[in-house]
């Protein structure tokens, strides 16, 4: 039996004014290795916050032997770029994160046109126009961005961590597990103090991904594992997973549920039905409340409570009797 490396996870953790709370990467310390999971957002505090961090356990920048992503988004990668010019080391993150990292025109202009198409068909109006005209501009911006290095899909296993596919609020986003001492860096998947979101999003070839319904299928395949410990994305670390995900998902019927009955009620289209939940929301938060209010709509229509049908290219919903 191959003897088990003994390991160290040690978090880097940046406060942050937002809702996040707090942006959380972790290194983790190795005989021979030590791994940076995730890499905060490219500023001076989550570059102080890391500095801070290998000080104190006597490491360096140099001593990093390789960085894993468990997702693409930006508070996730920021100082990927930073690091490897100074360092030449392997970067990893699941295959699906590759476009997304390398800003790739082509992807990220289908995104552009999905997004443009997705919110004419929920009667969103100047609303969604208002938020393809903000995707335009930060596509054109988002290219200095891009992940410079080269970027290796990761495998199923991972220096004795197994690697999960969790995806939901990301299409690419993983978790490590380790099986032995039963915790799991979960990225985005789980946060104690707030409800990750099931941001829509198209895949590779443009086709609209059931983001939500693969958030819930995610938290269930955690359910299923043994987990003492979860090392989030941001936050406080989790002791009592389980209870959690029990709870996010009891969230996820009960949203479901309140939306049913607004479209019983006759409000029919994704934009009115945002309008209605979500108040003033809607217009200082756009993007994350169609998510929500598209993604509850799929897990309402796969699960056969809804229908819909197209009138003048806007989708109009119903619920099943």
């Amino acid at each position: 039996m191959k003897k088990q490396e003994r390991y160290e996870i040690i978090p880097v953790i940046v406060d942050v004014t937002s809702n996040l709370k707090t942006i959380n990467f972790y290194l983790i310390k190795m005989e021979k290795s030590v791994i940076l999971v995730d890499a905060g957002l490219d500023n001076d505090a989550c570059w102080t916050a890391l500095q801070n961090a290998l000080s104190k356990n006597n490491l360096t920048v140099q001593d990093i032997t390789e960085i894993v992503l468990t997702h693409n988004h930006g508070d996730h990668v920021g100082l990927v770029n930073r690091i490897t010019a100074m360092h030449a080391i392997p970067v990893y993150a699941h295959e699906t994160a590759i476009p997304r990292l390398k800003r790739d025109r082509d992807f990220f202009e289908m995104r552009v046109e999905f997004f443009a198409e997705i919110y004419k068909q929920m009667g969103c109006g100047e609303a969604g126009h208002k938020q393809v005209e903000y995707l335009k501009q930060a596509m054109l911006k988002g290219s200095k961005s891009a992940i410079h290095t080269d970027i290796s899909p990761i495998g199923c296993n991972h220096m004795g961590f197994k690697v999960i596919p969790v995806p939901g609020h990301a299409e690419d986003q993983i978790a490590l597990y380790h099986e032995a001492d039963q915790i799991l860096i979960a990225g985005d998947l789980l946060i104690q103090h707030i409800s990750s979101n099931a941001l829509i999003e198209p895949d590779n070839t443009g086709k609209r991904l059931p983001t939500l319904i693969q958030h819930k299928q995610s938290l269930e395949k955690i359910y299923a594992l043994s987990v003492d410990l979860v090392f989030p994305g941001h936050g406080v670390l989790i002791d009592e997973p389980k209870a959690l995900i029990k709870k996010r998902l009891a969230g996820i019927e009960r949203k479901a549920d309140r939306l049913k009955n607004l479209i019983q009620d006759g409000i029919t289209t994704g934009s009115e039905l945002a309008e209605s939940y979500y108040k003033k929301l809607y217009s200082t938060q756009f993007s994350l409340v169609m998510s929500e209010i598209i993604g509850h709509l799929d897990y309402l229509e796969d699960a056969g409570h809804v229908r819909k049908e197209m009138l003048n290219g806007v989708w109009h919903y119903s619920v099943v009797e």
